[in-house]
């Protein structure tokens, strides 16, 4: 019997405000343990919680840019679980309301593109972070406490279960990063834990309509983590029902996935709506978006990938490879078309852009606004190739010194000495040079022996440092060659 895998993904992404969703504690990243904490995130006796109006807003950006509806009286519950880095023992989340609801992502896939649909996406509070020292580095071992993070505003963005490969999910999670990152609502960190999957997975026979028995998957922090944990799981889900697995059983359970072991282990058993025990919480107004308010935010999104893929094939006419890389980044994308105002050849551009600056930045494009390379240095070097006084090579060399010194693409030729030779009679005088010393090599190139041209070429570069201009050397050694 065939079987097909039936996955969803909740996938949270802390959101980019400088103060936590319910009181004025700063966000950063990094910082001391438990620095960044007050009475309010942790949970003493008569504190009161005041909403973030940014997180709202931002939640609303995601709702907008993934055609979702917008809930217009939203409502914050409490969500209660024990765990030791919950301190009220109880999340602030959203249940029954949620400020957005039914909209869609468009993937790419095979060529095409396929919409998989949103159920929801939700607002609420991250919990803090346990820290374990092992037996190795202590007497014994321990587990510390750090509430940094208790109060860090997230969405949470559930998908509807229409995704049916591990290459999907992929697919799905790099278009939902590349959505939070154009939005510029959350830095799309996965190492961090700015960004955040879980995968809910279940296997049924082909054609079957009833789905199977739903299994989560925690604890995947990079895409190869998430492919490599769901084809495990698809794997012994297909095993167990097929009768290979006797000792295994498919349960609602939550599992771990074990990057070294690379398998999926039980945590705990699944839980419930109801295990939760929701209700509106008492403390926190329901949240109004009105017409204005919803005008105002959707009138300030930027032009959304997927929208600029297509102006850039229209526009400029490359070749859809190009198109994906330049595009993948908003940074990016923005710094090529900066770099088109000053030197309008989109197509040479690509190719420096994709091959040189990418490197340059080892492929991060938020490296680029620190980056001292500007797009005029950039147009005024390739302007300087085009007019024959450096070569691509030198071109090269150039944009890596501007890059590491700020300085003009113009002193930089100056001072290195990189300008390209492109004085017929100076080039003449290298050919004649290189013809006397090379009589055989001469003498077996007039016979016929063509392939030859590049030993000559190679000789005049040579001489003339790789300064001179190839067309104009080529041109001089065909002359010389044959008075």
């Amino acid at each position: 019997m065939n079987y097909e895998p039936v996955i969803g993904l909740e996938v949270h992404a802390q959101l980019l405000t400088k103060s936590k969703l319910f009181c004025s504690c700063s966000t950063q990243f990094g910082s001391e343990p438990n620095k960044n904490t007050c009475p309010v995130c942790l949970a003493l006796p008569g504190v009161l919680p005041v909403l973030n109006r940014q997180a709202v807003e931002f939640a609303i950006r995601m709702g907008l840019a993934t055609s979702c509806r917008i809930t217009g009286k939203n409502v914050f519950a409490r969500k209660n679980y024990f765990y030791p880095d919950l301190p009220k023992g109880y999340q602030i989340s959203q249940y029954e309301r949620p400020i957005c609801e039914k909209g869609f992502v468009d993937i790419p896939l095979d060529g095409e593109r396929k919409k998989i649909g949103l159920t929801r996406i939700h607002m609420e509070e991250d919990a803090g972070k346990l820290l374990h020292e092992h037996p190795q580095t202590r007497s014994k071992a321990a587990s510390w406490v750090d509430l940094n993070r208790a109060g860090v505003p997230l969405i949470e963005i559930v998908s509807e279960p229409d995704i049916r490969s591990p290459a999907e999910a992929v697919a799905y999670l790099k278009e939902l990063r590349r959505l939070v990152m154009y939005l510029e609502i959350c830095d799309g960190n996965m190492e961090e834990g700015s960004l955040r999957c879980d995968a809910n997975i279940s296997v049924r026979p082909v054609g079957e309509k009833k789905f199977g028995t739903k299994v989560e998957i925690k604890n995947m922090n990079s895409f190869r983590h998430i492919e490599k944990a769901l084809h495990y799981e698809i794997k012994r889900q297909t095993e167990v029902l097929a009768g290979k697995r006797s000792q295994d059983r498919i349960i609602q359970e939550t599992r771990l996935w074990d990057p070294e072991k690379e398998l999926t282990q039980p945590m705990r058993s699944k839980e419930e709506a109801h295990d939760y025990r929701y209700f509106p919480d008492p403390d926190l107004l329901p949240v109004e978006v009105h017409e204005a308010w919803l005008s105002q935010v959707r009138g300030a999104l930027p032009e959304l990938p997927e929208g600029k893929r297509d102006r850039f094939t229209r526009q400029y006419q490359l070749p859809s490879s190009q198109i994906d890389i330049l595009t993948d980044s908003r940074r990016l994308a923005d710094f090529f078309e900066a770099c088109v105002k000053v030197y309008p050849q989109p197509k040479p551009l690509a190719n420096w852009t994709i091959n040189e600056l990418l490197r340059m930045i080892q492929g991060d494009p938020d490296r680029i606004q620190g980056s001292r390379l500007s797009p005029e240095a950039i147009g005024k070097t390739l302007t300087l190739v085009d007019q024959g006084k450096i070569s691509g090579g030198m071109a090269k060399t150039v944009l890596q010194k501007v890059f590491e010194t700020g300085e003009p693409p113009e002193s930089i030729v100056q001072k290195e000495g990189l300008s390209q030779v492109s004085d017929e009679g100076s080039l003449a005088a290298v050919v004649d040079e290189i013809l006397n010393e090379n009589p055989k090599e001469v003498d077996r190139y007039r016979r016929g022996e063509e392939k030859l041209l590049s030993f000559f070429l190679g000789q005049i570069m040579k001489k003339t440092g790789g300064r001179a201009n190839p067309p104009l050397a080529k041109s001089v050694f065909e002359k010389k060659i044959k008075s």
